[in-house]
């Protein structure tokens, strides 16, 4: 089984928040973690703001190691053009959109982990499998 990863489950990996243990659990229960190329951005954009520098600087070292093994969807034309009408759609936030669009690149034979709830009800209604929340 393929495992959609977006930011919000990723950061907890990085980040002590609700529920970090459990997005480590879920992380580490599936060898094949796949997410967008913007999640590059979520992610350094969060853990700028949310740790103190030196906290930032190992944790953007350990999540740049991490990024070696996660394979990454990039936001080509044909997704962003997918992204797109799932936001008209169903008036998620971009971002979110974004990653529904490069998860829906999978298929359906993978689960998306998030701890968005708005998120996780949008994916649930394009009928993936979600987990995190």
């Amino acid at each position: 089984m393929t495992l959609y990863v977006d930011s919000s489950a990723l950061l907890k990996r990085y980040v002590d928040e609700a529920d970090s243990d459990r997005a480590v659990e879920l992380l580490s229960s599936d060898p094949q973690l796949v997410t967008g190329r913007h999640t590059v951005v979520e992610i350094r954009r969060n853990l700028a703001r949310l740790l103190e520098p030196t906290a930032a600087t190992a944790s953007r070292a350990a999540f740049a190691a991490d990024l070696t093994a996660i394979s990454i969807i990039d936001l080509d034309a044909a997704t962003c053009e997918l992204s797109a009408t799932i936001a008209e759609q169903t008036g998620v936030r971009s971002l979110d959109a974004l990653h529904l669009g490069a998860a829906s690149r999978l298929g359906t034979a993978m689960t998306f982990l998030t701890f968005d709830v708005r998120q996780a009800q949008v994916a649930r209604s394009l009928g993936f499998s979600v987990a995190g929340v």
